[in-house]
C-alpha cells in the first residue's frame, strides 16, 4: 500500500458538516437494510484485553445487523425511473452510461422512503460517478449487471464510484464492479516515486453512515478496490475482490479515520494489502476472510503525516492467509511525524499457508529509503495479542517483532502459535528487538517475548 492516509477529497466546511449532521439525524430510522449500532463493552484498563485473551476469554463478536423494520417515511414516487436501462443506458460494454447512472441517483436521492436503483444484466461502461448526498431517502443500489470503469483517465477527477455524505445506503447483488485496471496499470509510477500520482480507486465510501456492501464482486481496480474514509457503521459481507498478485497498489479494502467497520466472509486476491487499516480507525471486526495473493492484513503505514490519530480495538478472527508476502502486519514509519498509538489488537484463529512473514511488527518501516536514518518513532505499539496462529511460513523468519529503540513495543503476547518453515534445510525462527511481553504454548524458537 502506498499511503494509508492520502486523500483527494477536501475537508467539510462547518456549514456543510452541520447540514449533513441534521440530515443524518432525520434519517436515523429503521430502514429496510438498516444496520444496528455496535455497542462496545466498557473499556478495560490498558493491558486487560490482552490479559483476557491470554486467559482464554472469548473475543467480542462482530455486531449483528438489526431486523429490518418499516421505513421511516412513506416512499414517494421518484421524479424518474431508477432502472438505468429504462433511462436509456445500453449494456453493450462500449456505450457511455455515466449520465444514466447519475440521473438514477438524482431521482432516488431526491425522493423519500427507501428507493432502489437497478443496474440490470449487461455491461455498462462509465466514467466518474459521484453519488453525492445528503439524500432525503434511503437508497439501495441493486447490482445485477456489471459496471466497467473507462480506461480514459481524463474521465476522472479523483475516484471512479464515490459515495459521499450519504446515510443509510446499501449496494448488493451478484454483479461486478470492474475497474479495467490492465488498461492503465502502466501509468502507475508508485514503485519509482512514493509521492506518485494516484490512479482512481474503484469504490469509495466517504463521510457516510450505515452502509452495507454485500454479495458483489470488485475486480481489477486501477488503484484500491474499496476505500472507506471518515465513515461509521459499515458492513462488508460476502464480497469477492480479485486482481493479479502483481497488479500495482490494488489494495482490497482500505479503512481510514472510520469507526465500527465489519468485514466478514469475504475473499480477497490483490496486488497489495488484502485489508489495510489506517490512522484514526477504531472498532474493526474482521472475520472469515480469505486473503491471497497479496500483502496480507495490515495496520499502517502509521506516522507518515502530521496529526494522525490512534488505531484502537481491532479484532481479526477465523481468517486464512495464503501465499502472501506478509501475514498479520503492523507498520509505522521510522521517523514518524505524528504521535499516536496502535493498541488493543487481537488476532485469533488465523491459518497461514506458505506466507513469507506470517507475524510482523515493524516500527522501522521506510519505503523507498525516504526516512531519516536517525529517525525517532512516535508511534506506540501496545497490547497486541497473537493467539491460535498456525500453519506454514515461506521463509524461516516466521515471527518478526522489530520495534523502535526509543519506544519499545509493550504488552505483545504470543499464545498457541505454531508456525513451521515450509522449505528445506532451515529451522523456523523469530527475530525480536525492543519488545516487552510474554509467550505461552509457543515453540522455543518462536518464543522471543
Amino acid at each position: 500500500m502506498v499511503s494509508s492516509t492520502r486523500r483527494t477529497t477536501s475537508s467539510l466546511s462547518a456549514t456543510t458538516a452541520a447540514a449533513i449532521a441534521a440530515a443524518a439525524a432525520a434519517l436515523m430510522v429503521s430502514v429496510a437494510f438498516a444496520t444496528a449500532q455496535y455497542t462496545p463493552a466498557t473499556p478495560a484498563a490498558p493491558g486487560a484485553a490482552a490479559a483476557g485473551a491470554a486467559a482464554g476469554a472469548t473475543p467480542a463478536a462482530p455486531y449483528t445487523p438489526a431486523t429490518p423494520g418499516a421505513a421511516g417515511a412513506a416512499p414517494s414516487v421518484p421524479a424518474g425511473p431508477l432502472d438505468i436501462a429504462q433511462l436509456g443506458a445500453k449494456g453493450d460494454g462500449t456505450s457511455d452510461s455515466t449520465a444514466f447512472v447519475l440521473q438514477a441517483w438524482k431521482n432516488a436521492c431526491n425522493a423519500t422512503g427507501t428507493q432502489k436503483i437497478v443496474i440490470p444484466p449487461g455491461n455498462y461502461l462509465t466514467g466518474a460517478l459521484n453519488l453525492k448526498g445528503p439524500c432525503t431517502s434511503s437508497i439501495i443500489l441493486r447490482l445485477d449487471g456489471n459496471l466497467l470503469g473507462t480506461g480514459d483517465l481524463n474521465a476522472y477527477k479523483t475516484n471512479w464510484i464515490e459515495v459521499e455524505h450519504v446515510d443509510n445506503f446499501a449496494i448488493n447483488g451478484h454483479g461486478i464492479i470492474d475497474g479495467q485496471g490492465p488498461l492503465v496499470w502502466t501509468h502507475n509510477q508508485c514503485n519509482k516515486n512514493y509521492n506518485c500520482k494516484i490512479l482512481p480507486n474503484s469504490l469509495v465510501i466517504d463521510y457516510s453512515t450505515n452502509v452495507t456492501v454485500r454479495g458483489i464482486t470488485l475486480k481489477n481496480s486501477k488503484f484500491f478496490h474499496l476505500n472507506i474514509y471518515e465513515s461509521k457503521n459499515v458492513v462488508i459481507d460476502k464480497v469477492t475482490i480479485t486482481s493479479p498478485g502483481d497488479s500495482p497498489n490494488t489494495d482490497g479494502i482500505h479503512v481510514g479515520d472510520s469507526t465500527n467497520i465489519t468485514i466478514s466472509s469475504t475473499t480477497i486476491a490483490a496486488g497489495d494489502d488484502c485489508i489495510s487499516i489506517g490512522p484514526g480507525t477504531k472498532m474493526v471486526r474482521v472475520n472469515g476472510v480469505r486473503c491471497g495473493p497479496g500483502h496480507g492484513i495490515s495496520v499502517g503505514s502509521l506516522g507518515r503525516y502530521k496529526d494522525e490519530k490512534d488505531v484502537e480495538d481491532i479484532i481479526v478472527t477465523n481468517c486464512t492467509i495464503k501465499g502472501t508476502t506478509n501475514g498479520l502486519r503492523i507498520k509505522s514509519y521510522e521517523d514518524s511525524k505524528s504521535q499516536l498509538r496502535a493498541t488493543k489488537f487481537l488476532y485469533d484463529g488465523i491459518t497461514m499457508d506458505n506466507v513469507s512473514y506470517p507475524i510482523i511488527i515493524d516500527q522501522k518501516y521506510c519505503p523507498n529509503n525516504i526516512c531519516s536514518a536517525s529517525g525517532t518513532s512516535k508511534v506506540a505499539v501496545t497490547d497486541i495479542v497473537f493467539k491460535n496462529i498456525v500453519g506454514t511460513s515461506a521463509t524461516p523468519e516466521a515471527v518478526t517483532l522489530n520495534c523502535a529503540n526509543n519506544l519499545p513495543c509493550q504488552g505483545i503476547q504470543l499464545h498457541n502459535v505454531d508456525l513451521k518453515y515450509a522449505g528445506q534445510g532451515n529451522t523456523t525462527l523469530s527475530v525480536c528487538k525492543n519488545v516487552a511481553g510474554k509467550s505461552s504454548n509457543v515453540a522455543k524458537e518462536l518464543a522471543c517475548v
